[in-house]
């Protein structure tokens, strides 16, 4: 299978623009192989070292979104219902800023890569620019709320609490692009445990203030899910705070001139928006095509709605720490180009696959063999009439789960390497076009009066991410990304070669 095909028998493949070399796994080479593996530049350990603060940094978005969705459940069907549209279309209005602030970790890793200190923090202070002037922009949309909701045509009882959900979470949603853009900074230059500390500090906070506001406890007021929503916004403002304090007073703000470079560097801001805008762009058109999916499922029913609801969130508890290593991905690619060395960019890549690959097929046969399992927190104080039929829902979503999980491992790790070396616009114009064409227009003509298949939505959306994750693998293959640069020179100062555990490296790297 190409996916797993070992360097090092011999056998040619004409692959894009060059060959690869391509063998199979040999019986009582393996173990040797994967030591090597383990060890070498760009190998398992690296991969693991940089992405694993970083899966539990994006874990802790999962388990705030986990958190709060299992109280909504305690609370109310409606408020469960209505906390995923309107959250995921909230989130909508700010990805494409929250892509686009966050792409200057590619900056800040080429150029750590590229050994000039002196460029890193020019780039982050663009980046915060943009998330001051984000606040603003965003705001207005607070006032179409009600209109969007209501073309939507959900219940009457849900589309209130959306309204509600959907306000708050815009107003504050200046503080998710400043925590984008100064969480950049730490992650480009390797430093991930600091994002890890202060998103477990903030994810902590926001489950107390969960708990606090959606049910009125320690005296606090009983507010449901617009509690729910000021407990996240309350978080995510002291996250971001901390973030900037660290960025602007931490030890290494003398050794990368934090505040000699604060100051307008239009070239420097120009390239991030070249450069981040595709990739904010294709953010925010990623979450619409979802949103839109969702708003779409909530035609067929509360049932339809609230179990979608429930499938995705016990996904995202498994796939969205995954997001970690897609970030260490484009980090170590990023900092390998910074080097001019595109052949450890591509062993970086296939060493994040190998195991964000084995990690999600393990997961689909839990999906497929105990479903069970992982809707037992939901259930736990939910009523249990209201509950089964949800139950029963979710279950057979969690099949399509199962399937479509494998493929996704690639879109993440495969589209994280091309934006790590600038191909954004690409991964932009493959990922909006394919998701439309594929998962929106269907499901809109199986949703629009209200009478459709779950399953054939289902299905369409799964058809969507299978056939995405192969054009993602293409364009790798084809090595391309392979000299591009985002930073002013294309090469950097000489570095030293690193020893190769497998045999030469031919154009393109295979796993």
């Amino acid at each position: 299978m190409l996916l797993f095909a070992q360097p090092g028998t011999g056998t040619r493949a004409a692959c894009g623009e060059g060959e690869v070399e391509m063998a199979g796994w040999r019986l009582g080479a393996g173990t040797e192989y994967l030591r090597r593996r383990w060890s070498s530049p760009a190998g398992y350990r690296e991969v693991l070292v940089l992405a694993g603060p970083l899966v539990l940094s994006t874990g802790t978005s999962t388990v705030q979104q986990f958190v709060n969705r299992v109280f909504l459940s305690w609370y109310s069907p409606e408020a469960l219902a209505a906390s995923l549209p309107a959250g995921a279309l909230s989130f909508t209005v700010l990805c494409f800023f929250i892509g686009t602030a966050s792409y200057a970790n590619t900056f800040v890793a080429q150029y750590h890569g590229a050994r000039q200190p002196e460029r890193i923090a020019g780039a982050v202070w663009q980046a915060i620019r943009l998330s001051v002037a984000a606040a603003f922009i965003v705001m207005p949309f607070a006032l179409a709320a009600k209109p969007v909701f209501d073309l939507a045509g959900h219940p009457l009882a849900v589309r209130q609490l959306e309204c509600d959900y959907f306000r708050i979470l815009i107003l504050g949603g200046g503080f998710t692009v400043l925590s984008a853009a100064v969480s950049a900074f730490f992650t480009g230059i390797g430093q991930t445990r600091t994002v890890m500390w202060v998103s477990v500090s903030s994810t902590v906070l926001n489950a107390l203030l969960d708990y606090g506001l959606i049910f009125g406890h320690w005296g606090l007021p009983r507010l449901g899910i617009v509690g729910a929503a000021y407990a996240t916004v309350i978080a995510q403002g002291l996250g971001s705070v901390a973030f900037l304090a660290l960025f602007l007073f931490g030890a290494q703000s003398r050794e990368y001139n934090v505040w000699r470079t604060r100051g307008f560097d239009r070239p420097l801001f120009v390239r991030l928006l070249r450069f981040g805008a595709p990739s904010g762009l294709h953010f925010m058109l990623d979450v619409l095509a979802w949103s839109l999916f969702i708003l779409l499922i909530g035609r067929l029913g509360i049932t339809a709605l609230g179990a979608t609801n429930l499938a995705f969130q016990v996904n995202s508890i498994v796939f969205v720490p995954m997001i970690g290593f897609a970030i260490a991905t484009s980090t170590l690619v990023g900092q390998r180009l910074g080097q001019d060395r595109p052949d450890l960019a591509a062993r970086t890549t296939w060493s994040a696959f190998h195991i964000t690959f084995t990690y999600m097929t393990t997961l689909a046969a839990f999906y497929l063999l105990a479903p069970s399992l992982f809707l037992l927190p939901f259930g736990a104080k939910a009523d249990p009439a209201q509950f089964a039929l949800l139950r029963d829902t979710t279950i057979i979503m969690l099949r399509f789960v199962a399937v479509y999980s494998v493929f996704d491992s690639a879109n993440l790790i495969f589209s994280a390497a091309l934006k790590g070396a600038g191909d954004t616009l690409f991964v932009m114009l493959m990922s909006s076009s394919l998701s439309m064409s594929l998962m929106v227009v269907p499901t809109w003509f199986i949703c629009r009066d209200g009478k459709g298949s779950i399953w054939a939505a289902w299905t369409a959306l799964t058809v969507f991410i299978v056939v995405l994750a192969f054009f993602f693998l293409g364009r790798f293959l084809k090595g391309k990304w392979r000299t591009m640069r985002v930073t002013e020179s294309p090469h950097s100062p000489p570095y030293p070669t690193y020893p190769n555990p497998d045999l030469p490296v031919t154009h393109t790297e295979v796993p």
